[in-house]
């Protein structure tokens, strides 16, 4: 396949502004249109985009035929979206998470069966040169064998976060809070640096905005992965949004990583301290969310016109999915 491929934004709001940002910079997009349930949202990202704005998917289909659709809409409507467009032959790429339950998993997953269609997720911190150092440590073997880690997710959301949005903190429009919304990308990268998992227990619970939302502000869990344990700690009930600490125990080495800043504290006393700009446009959304958005974004493309696997479509995310499900199951049932 070759040319630009005809793109079209679903849901107009903060994310968007992101994936709008990269679509109009790529060689491989155009980004012919939005649409947004708000008709101003999408009329004043379709003038920033330079896209033709609707007030719904459907009418967006009616009227369009992009041949890529992005999902920027609440969690809950991702996987009926998702099947939507599928079902008419159009590529998917769909922020997180793809899905709120064991239902929308299934159903998202039958996606994969349909003839020509790719579909994508947004995992873009899998593309932060802090984490491909980290993966390229462990597969060159120097720092041994993996023996544990642990992650810290501590960020703050008021109210106002939710209480203004319309569909966060409600169990049925959000899915979850803090592990589903705010950390999964930290689960997932777990995820990647373990491998598949083999089993968690966790707790959850709501600590500052009691009363106010449905969901959980903090959640903990132990995650086993064939024998070694990874630590999970996320919480949005902290006094600031502190950059994402991930730590892995190995038998020469223990690497630590906060955002972009990877330090390696060698068995035999040495430390090394190594430091990555942050890559993309800071300026398209929080400091703290990645900026590798262009990479993802950009390899999805890459991967369609070329006829690529992706590395984050529905197999390369499976493990990350079942393991949040299971983490949620652990947390509500015990």
């Amino acid at each position: 396949m070759e040319g630009r491929l005809k793109s079209a934004v679903i849901g107009c709001g903060g994310i968007a502004q992101v994936h709008g940002a990269v679509l109009r910079d790529m060689e491989e997009a155009e980004l012919i249109a939005c649409a947004d349930i708000i008709p101003e949202r999408a009329q004043a990202f379709g003038e920033k985009f330079g896209a033709r704005a609707y007030s719904s998917l459907e009418e967006l289909l009616e009227k369009e035929q992009p041949e890529v659709v992005h999902l920027c809409t609440p969690h809950y409507l991702h996987t009926p979206m998702a099947k939507l467009c599928a079902q008419r032959g159009i590529h998917v790429f769909t922020e997180k998470p793809p899905v709120i339950d064991r239902e929308q998993w299934q159903a998202f997953s039958s996606l994969g069966d349909i003839p020509g269609v790719r579909v994508g997720v947004c995992f873009q911190n899998r593309y932060n040169p802090s984490v491909r150092l980290l993966r390229e440590l462990l597969e060159g073997g120097k720092p041994g064998k993996l023996l544990g880690g642990r992650a810290f997710v501590t960020w703050s959301r008021d109210a106002a976060y939710y209480t203004e949005s319309g569909w966060r903190g409600k169990l049925a429009t959000e899915g979850g809070g803090a592990l589903i919304n705010q950390s999964i990308h930290t689960l997932d990268l777990l995820v990647q640096f373990f491998g598949k998992p083999s089993g968690a227990e966790a707790s959850m619970a709501n600590r500052h905005l009691k009363g106010v939302i449905e969901v959980e502000d903090t959640l903990e869990a132990a995650i086993d992965f064939a024998g070694r344990t990874a630590l999970f700690y996320a919480t949005t009930a902290y006094c600031a949004n502190s950059p994402v600490m991930l730590e892995l125990v190995c038998e020469n080495a223990t690497l630590r990583m906060e955002e972009e800043n990877v330090t390696l504290l060698w068995a035999d006393g040495r430390t090394e301290h190594r430091s990555f700009p942050q890559g993309g446009d800071p300026g398209a959304g929080k400091a703290y969310w990645g900026n590798s958005h262009g990479l993802c974004i950009g390899d999805f493309y890459r991967c369609v016109q070329a006829g690529e696997p992706f590395p984050n479509d529905i197999p390369g995310v499976r493990d990350t999915m079942e393991l949040m499900l299971a983490v949620y199951q652990s947390a509500r049932e015990g």
